[in-house]
């Protein structure tokens, strides 16, 4: 699951390569160590609240989420999608937020490791510079991914290249029986008129979603 050369984040740029290092032979280990390396980054200290990365992972997980970025509430908790629109997405996918949160089944890695910011529109991108950096090198740590939700436009334009189509247009054309890489509006509130007038987005691709999510989760 490496994502395509042309990153479709505008200025980014490929940095995941960091200083060699002999591979770890413990698989698990080097995951941990990862995880640490990342969530000590200070690449972008002029964020507003400062730096703060925010994702889980195992090596066993079979489930991949990739959303946008934390918001002001997972910044504070540390726990992502520790907010209306993680409460949203759960329900989404019939899960409780213990199996939600078990990183030995979902891994959780955000485009933006950290909170970017607000704008005038609402909370900023993702920082561009953050999924070239960190996300090739985790997944490469996460043999037994069997399923991807891509949720939101950046995560999309990242895994499947900038769509040409509107977001409806490439949700509703997408294989959701057969694809690895599942597209997912974002379930923030600030869609609900997205979701209002396309109601067949709850009505058709969640249960399809959901079963899968939930046939992957049962293979261990």
């Amino acid at each position: 699951m490496v994502p395509a050369r042309d990153s479709g984040v505008p200025g980014a740029r490929d940095v995941s390569s960091a200083p060699s290092r002999p591979p770890n032979p413990n698989p698990e280990l080097a995951l941990r160590e990862l995880l640490a390396e990342a969530r000590a980054c200070r690449h972008c200290m002029d964020l507003p609240l400062g730096p703060r990365p925010v994702l889980r992972a195992a090596a066993s997980a079979r489930i991949l989420i990739v959303g946008q970025a934390p918001g002001t509430r997972v910044h504070a908790s540390g726990i992502p999608w520790d907010d209306p629109s993680g409460d949203r997405l759960r329900a989404w996918l019939g899960l409780d937020r213990e199996t939600f949160y078990d990183e030995t089944r979902i891994a959780i890695v955000p485009m933006g490791l950290c909170y970017p910011g607000r704008g005038r529109g609402g909370d900023l991108p993702p920082r561009a510079e953050c999924a070239p950096r960190w996300h090739r090198r985790i997944l490469e740590l996460l043999p037994n991914l069997a399923l991807t939700l891509l949720i939101g436009r950046y995560a999309q334009d990242y895994y499947l290249g900038r769509a040409t189509a509107s977001l409806a247009e490439r949700i509703r054309g997408w294989p959701f029986d057969d694809a690895d890489r599942l597209p997912l509006v974002h379930p923030s509130p600030r869609n609900r008129r997205w979701l209002a007038r396309n109601p067949w987005f709850e009505a058709e691709v969640i249960s399809v979603v959901r079963r899968r999510v939930h046939d992957h989760l049962a293979c261990r």
